[in-house]
């Protein structure tokens, strides 16, 4: 189990990093990023199928029985 979290540890850590360049590319407001989050890890839990688990982090927990697609992740959005 320690490489779990190992690796857990390592995308949590590139992840940060990459939120750390945000405010050079992305909106200064808070609500613009909050959004900006959610999405992602929206987008990585439910669409995003990992190499190690073969299936999305949704499905191996079982949230879901199957790989939503952009648009169903987007339906419910408004413009």
């Amino acid at each position: 189990m320690p490489e779990v979290k190992a690796h857990s540890e390592r995308v949590l850590s590139e992840s940060c990093v990459e939120a750390t360049r945000l405010p050079n590319a992305f909106s200064k407001k808070w609500e613009n990023r909050y959004a900006a989050l959610a999405l992602y890890f929206a987008y990585y839990n439910f669409v995003r199928i990992h190499s190690t688990l073969r299936v999305t982090s949704a499905m191996e927990a079982g949230l879901t029985d199957h790989t939503l697609t952009l648009k169903e992740l987007l339906g419910n959005v408004s413009a």
